[in-house]
């Protein structure tokens, strides 16, 4: 008798057969999957953290260049604050010169008051050359004193300047024209003074010569046979017109005695 095989059977057979090799292959493919899932994950991760690199670089650099400003910020606000409390000192120190200036000038005020009314005494008391011209310049620091647009410096330094006009008057000799009640006339005189020593006139043209008298505080006329010449002569070495030279010229002295020489 003849054996047939049925497909079917075979077929199942068959599939029976196939079925571990189909679970391991779809296992294989979900494996394989899964592989290649994590690597792009990995390549993914990868790709963050190399810039995440990047930017780390990049912050650190950043980091570093201000890390660089701030030190130089910090030495610049240290020469800053040093220049700061240099000015600082200077200014307390100018506030306390302020406050001395404040106090010096108070004090300054008082005495230059009493150096021009000293000075005015002076004059009053000394021989009377050139009177208005330092009589005017005593009421010009009077004025002065009023002012109040002219610092107490300034004021200081022109009285300190009448002063030493006053001193030159000691040691120079001078010839100046002026008008003089003489022989109950006004004349017109050459005055001829010789330091503080004595003071002198002569009228135009020589007629008359005279002297004032310290101690009863008024001219003399004197002869002028005896010093017309001598006083002549001074006037022309007041002005510079001949070289300086000996002189007999009348002086008062302690007691009262005139006569003497004068160069």
């Amino acid at each position: 008798m003849r054996q047939f095989t049925h497909p079917i059977r075979h077929a199942v057979g068959a599939l029976i057969l196939a079925s571990p090799f189909l679970a391991a292959a779809q296992q294989v493919e979900r494996i394989t999957d899964q592989g290649q899932r994590r690597t792009e994950q990995n390549k993914a991760a990868q790709q963050r953290i190399d810039r995440l690199s990047d930017q780390s670089g990049e912050l650190v650099t950043q980091y570093r260049t201000v890390s660089k400003i701030v030190d130089g910020l910090k030495v610049y606000n240290g020469l800053l604050q040093k220049q700061i409390d240099n000015q600082q000192e200077e200014i307390d120190a100018l506030q306390e010169s302020i406050g001395n200036v404040a106090l010096i000038e108070r004090q300054i005020v008082p005495l230059m008051v009493r150096m021009i009314d000293s000075l005015e005494q002076f004059i009053d008391l000394d021989v009377p050359f050139l009177s208005e011209e330092r009589i005017e310049r005593v009421q010009r620091l009077r004025a002065m004193m009023e002012r109040s647009d002219v610092t107490a410096a300034e004021k200081f330094r022109r009285v300190l300047e009448a002063y030493q006009i006053e001193n030159e008057y000691g040691r120079t000799i001078e010839s100046y024209k002026g008008t003089l009640k003489v022989a109950d006339a006004e004349r017109e005189v050459d005055f001829l003074r010789v330091g503080r020593v004595t003071l002198l006139y002569q009228t135009v043209g020589g007629e008359y010569t005279g002297v004032w008298e310290r101690q009863s505080e008024q001219w003399r006329e004197l002869p002028p046979e005896q010093y017309k010449q001598h006083v002549a002569q001074g006037l022309r070495i007041a002005r510079k017109q001949v070289a300086p030279d000996l002189l007999v010229l009348p002086i008062d002295v302690p007691r009262g005695i005139a006569g003497g020489a004068a160069q």
